[in-house]
């Protein structure tokens, strides 16, 4: 080989070399900065329902009434509707001691919702990351992870009161903020080149109890905005309550949601096997609470 050609492959090297770097410290910035926005989320969607002590505004709790605001017909100097502390229908069933805390879980989208919608949509480059290829990852699995909450949060918390007003917004935005909190850390460490046992077990562990309730929490939220009545019918031995599908009141959006709800159950079964299978790499197969094997 001639000096000129080892001349230019050095070159090639160096140039892959630096290209490397600055890929691993973009990721790195965006992972840090995604599991500083879930933290926020986390700690204020727990300080709003918990009645936790909260400073005084930050930039980010602007920016969430900002937008709530726009979204709720308020404009960008204003927050429409938040003004007046919203009514919140306790049901029967609920024991008055954890009556607080339903109330404040069906308001949590005014403390939180416009941060977590600007959070995950900043989560949209994640497809293009596994599209040109700066992550190893499934790009079907990955973005029917981001559309599936995109929907959540655009289509069906922006667009209706009666997401916003569900106690189960509260859970899924709990469960969104716990996955990724702990997703993005364990990938900025790795980036890093250290891997901590225990945040190791958290990542491939927890989505056992996380997945059901946020997934469930994003198909009852959905549920919230579908025109269904209830009415009882009492004897008596029993109260029974029956469903009402007032079907004069669904045109076809409402059919496109009514059809998600169904089908957003049996979808749960591949996605949640595929996290599964990915902890079985990890831990070879051992089981919960083991550590992972050693090569």
């Amino acid at each position: 080989m001639s000096s000129q050609s080892r001349h230019q492959n050095k070159k090639k090297e160096a140039a892959a070399s630096d290209k490397s770097l600055i890929i691993k410290a973009y990721l790195l910035t965006y992972n840090i900065l995604s599991a500083a926005g879930w933290s926020f989320i986390l700690y204020h969607t727990l300080a709003h329902i918990f009645s936790f002590p909260v400073s005084s505004p930050s930039l980010f709790a602007n920016i969430n009434a900002r937008v709530v605001g726009v979204i709720g017909g308020g404009g960008l100097g204003g927050l429409g509707g938040l003004l007046q502390p919203p009514f919140v229908w306790v049901p029967s069933f609920v024991p008055a001691h954890l009556t607080p805390f339903y109330r404040r879980a069906c308001t949590t989208y005014d403390a939180v919702g416009g941060t977590t919608a600007l959070v995950q949509t900043a989560a949209t480059l994640e497809v293009l990351h596994v599209l040109f290829g700066l992550v190893r990852s499934s790009l079907s699995t990955t973005t029917i992870q981001v559309a599936s909450r995109l929907f959540s949060v655009w289509a069906i918390a922006a667009g209706f009161s009666s997401a916003q007003r569900s106690p189960f917004y509260a859970t899924m935005v709990l469960s969104w903020a716990l996955t990724e909190v702990i997703r993005y850390t364990f990938y900025a460490t790795s980036l890093l080149g250290w891997e901590p046992a225990p945040l190791l077990w958290a990542r491939y562990s927890t989505f056992y109890l996380l997945y059901p309730t946020g997934a469930g929490s994003e198909a009852l939220v959905n549920l919230a905005t579908l025109p269904i009545s209830f009415a009882s019918g009492s004897s008596s031995s029993s109260n029974t309550w029956f469903w009402i599908l007032p079907f004069a009141q669904w045109n076809t959006y409402t059919l496109f949601r009514g059809a998600l709800f169904v089908i957003w159950w049996p979808g749960l079964y591949p996605m949640y096997t595929h996290m599964i299978k990915q902890r079985r790499k990890v831990f070879g197969g051992q089981r919960l609470g083991a550590k992972p094997k050693t090569h």
